[in-house]
C-alpha cells in the first residue's frame, strides 16, 4: 500500500507490545503520537534510534506525544531488548508485518547487492484528530529524534537558523581624515615686514 501522507487518515491498529497487552491507535485520540518503523531488535542503528526516543522521552512526553515503536519481532524478542536498553515506551510486534503493510513501510530493500523485502525505517507524527501530520520516509537515524521533537514544539530542524557563517573579512580600515577634515586649518599671519630705514638717517655710530 503506498505510504500516508500529511494530512490522511492514519490506519488503525491494535498489536502487543512488549509486556503483551494490546495497544491501538484509538486508546490516544486528543494526543500526539510518533509511531515509528524500525526493522529489527538490537541492530546497531535501531539501538541507536531507540535509545534517542529514550533520552528525549521525557521532552516528547512533555510536548504531548505517545511514542510507539513498531518492528516484525515477537514480543519476547521486544521485551528482551525494551529490558536491556531501558525503553520507557511500547515496542508494538507486527510479525505478519500487517501493519507495515498499511503504512506503506514494507518493500524491496537492496544489501551488498541483494534485492529482499523487508521494513523501511519511517516516522509518523500522528494528531490528536487520528489524521498523519507528518512523514519521515528513509529515516537517517543520527538526528532524527532531535527534529520529530522540535516539530512537537511547533517548528522543525530544517527551520532552525542556519549555522553561523564564516565572520566576515573585517572592512578596511577606514583612511584618516584629512588634515583639512581634522580640524580647521590655522592661517598663519605674514610676518610684519620690517619698516625701511629713514633716508638720511644717521647711522648709529656715525661722526655728526
Amino acid at each position: 500500500m503506498p505510504m500516508p501522507q500529511a494530512g490522511d487518515k492514519a490506519p488503525g491498529f491494535s498489536l502487543p507490545d512488549q509486556s503483551g497487552a494490546t495497544v491501538s491507535l484509538s486508546q490516544f485520540k486528543g494526543r500526539h503520537v510518533v509511531l515509528y518503523f524500525y526493522p529489527k531488535d538490537a541492530t546497531p542503528g535501531c539501538t541507536t534510534e531507540a535509545c534517542d526516543f529514550r533520552d528525549e522521552h521525557s521532552a516528547l512526553v512533555k510536548a504531548g506525544a505517545v511514542v510507539l515503536g513498531v518492528s516484525p519481532d515477537s514480543v519476547a524478542s521486544h521485551q528482551k531488548f525494551a529490558t536491556k536498553q531501558g525503553l520507557p515506551f511500547s515496542l508494538l510486534a507486527d510479525p505478519d508485518h500487517a501493519l507495515a503493510d498499511a503504512y506503506g513501510v514494507w518493500g524491496e530493500k537492496s544489501l551488498y547487492g541483494r534485492k529482499f523485502m523487508g521494513l523501511i525505517r519511517a516516522t509518523f507524527l500522528i494528531g490528536p484528530d487520528s489524521k498523519v501530520v507528518r512523514v519521515w520516509p528513509k529515516v537517517k537515524v543520527a538526528g532524527h529524534v532531535a527534529e520529530v521533537l522540535a516539530t512537537l514544539q511547533g517548528g522543525s530542524s530544517s527551520d532552525a537558523a542556519p549555522p553561523p557563517k564564516k565572520a566576515l573579512a573585517k572592512a578596511p580600515a577606514a583612511k584618516k581624515a584629512s588634515a583639512a577634515e581634522a580640524k580647521p586649518a590655522t592661517v598663519k599671519k605674514p610676518a610684519a615686514k620690517k619698516a625701511p630705514a629713514a633716508k638720511g638717517a644717521v647711522r648709529k655710530g656715525a661722526r655728526a
